[in-house]
């Protein structure tokens, strides 16, 4: 039943205001945000299972997993039910401005008997402060299809970056399968940040502000 998995991560900086949230427009910098790759560690992504390439612009990468799966029943192992990839980023943007993370999709595929669950979980924060955010996304067997989530921040719950600090931005993301009422003994259920192509795209929103 299980299939050997190659999952590509596009994730894609989109500069907007929280006028794409409601609410007065935001400036939007003029010059463009870099972002460079510190580290990627996890269940999901152990050494050797992941690379990250950065777009020749640096406003973009890819990041290609080979083994991000969670999954319940037949062939599993106890730890199995439950796994995560951790991005740490180092963020640079343009000098007076400061940023957010307005909004996140995420896609992927699920293999759930009935009776068995899935959650889809993303947190994110700045280092050196507690979790800004994060958000469950719940599904539910039978299910044999892809999977879409997306997280939205509410504009007045928006925290941005310290002004006139450079700190490491981390996102967090983690599968996890449980049997609930299905038969882990006969059958097997799992979820994976994949898509039947090969492929998701993961687009990460950022609302600005002016920095005083």
């Amino acid at each position: 039943m299980l299939r050997t998995l190659a999952v590509a991560t596009a994730v894609t900086v989109s500069l907007v205001g929280t006028s794409a949230f409601g609410g007065d427009s935001l400036p939007t910098p003029p010059d463009r945000i870099v972002i460079d790759v510190a580290t990627v560690n996890g269940s999901g992504c152990p050494a050797g299972t992941a690379a990250v390439a950065v777009s020749p612009d640096n406003t973009a990468f890819t990041v290609t997993y080979s083994s991000y799966l969670a999954q319940v029943g037949v062939g599993s192992k106890p730890t199995d039910f439950r796994k995560n990839c951790q991005l740490n980023l180092r963020v640079h943007v343009p000098q007076g401005f400061t940023y957010a993370i307005a909004s996140a999709d995420y896609r992927g595929f699920a293999h759930l008997e009935s009776g068995a669950t899935g959650v889809e979980r993303a947190s994110y924060y700045f280092q050196g402060q507690p979790e800004t955010a994060y958000q469950n996304h719940r599904f539910n067997g039978p299910s044999d299809d892809n999977w879409q989530a997306t997280d939205t921040v509410d504009v007045a719950a928006l925290v941005f970056a310290p002004c006139g600090e450079e700190r490491n931005f981390n996102v967090n993301t983690e599968l996890r399968v449980g049997a609930g009422t299905s038969d882990p003994a006969h059958t097997t259920s799992f979820m994976t940040m994949d898509s039947t192509d090969g492929s998701i795209n993961t687009v990460y929103h950022l609302a600005w502000k002016h920095c005083p």
